[in-house]
């Protein structure tokens, strides 16, 4: 089974503003204002582009550079063919329903390609094959998405917790705020669900570290080597603060804003 995750990356020219219109956001969270589910972004333009896309870090709004859609956003624009929120805005609702919906699937996709990975199961693969099957039109919202993340997080609840026992890790504490890791290998490390908002990574080796829902806001990965990292995923990497020597994943990219502007949440 041939599983490929450049789908799971987003597409914003492919999308019709559906995070910027579809979501709650609040500017304490690093947004540019208050806004309530279904307004769109006073920053979203006509033709769906982002009127300060290329001034978001001198602006602060590190919730807009570290926000990440798994491609949910262009996945569900083209499920409804056409169809947006603006030109139909019957439909607004409906196609609001289907992003959210798509995007809690492809981050659950995303992280089963990753087990896939580790443990090419009969399991997985069912797994994935039911999420992509219930994505194919645009009544994907009427999917139990909450039954199904139950299943996913089973298995992935057994899978992190297999990988921890071959690689010979340890658990790191819950609560990592500010914590000091700076040159340390880290081999099988489960950061699992962990708080490391400002932790220093810094010339870490991270093979085999598992950062499945880690809060990785404002963490220094400067110099560290995530190559052969665990369920890292696009939003963690945009939260934190890399450069050119940080490593990362196939599939991963860096963040433009790693490059000389200042990182949110210093």
């Amino acid at each position: 089974m041939e599983i490929v995750t450049t789908k799971l990356n987003s597409d914003c020219g492919a999308c019709s503003g559906l995070c910027c219109a579809a979501l709650f956001f609040a500017k304490a969270d690093g947004f540019p204002e208050d806004k309530n589910m279904g307004t769109p972004c006073v920053n979203l333009q006509r033709d769906f582009r982002c009127a300060v896309h290329g001034s978001l870090a001198e602006r602060g709004l590190h919730g807009c550079m570290a926000y990440d859609c798994f491609g949910a956003g262009q996945k569900v624009t083209a499920l409804f063919g056409g169809d947006t929120w603006r030109n139909r805005p019957s439909r607004a609702g409906e196609i609001f329903e289907a992003f959210l919906t798509v995007r809690m699937m492809n981050q659950m996709l995303w992280y089963l390609c990753e087990a896939w990975r580790i443990e090419p199961s009969a399991e997985i693969r069912a797994l994935i094959a039911e999420n992509e099957e219930a994505a194919r039109g645009p009544e994907v919202a009427a999917f139990d998405v909450y039954g199904y993340k139950a299943r996913v997080d089973r298995v992935l609840k057994r899978i992190t917790g297999e990988v921890r026992k071959t690689a010979n890790g340890k658990r790191a504490d819950a609560d990592c705020i500010g914590k000091s890791f700076r040159g340390r290998n880290l081999y099988g490390t489960d950061f699992s669900m962990s708080l490391l908002i400002a932790a220093d990574f810094e010339g870490c080796a991270l093979g085999k570290a598992n950062f499945l829902g880690a809060d990785m806001r404002g963490a220094n990965i400067r110099g560290a080597d995530l190559s052969q990292s665990l369920f890292l995923t696009q939003i963690q990497v945009n939260a934190a603060d890399g450069d050119h020597a940080t490593k990362l994943p196939p599939g991963l990219s860096v963040p433009t804003g790693w490059a000389g502007a200042s990182p949110a949440y210093r």
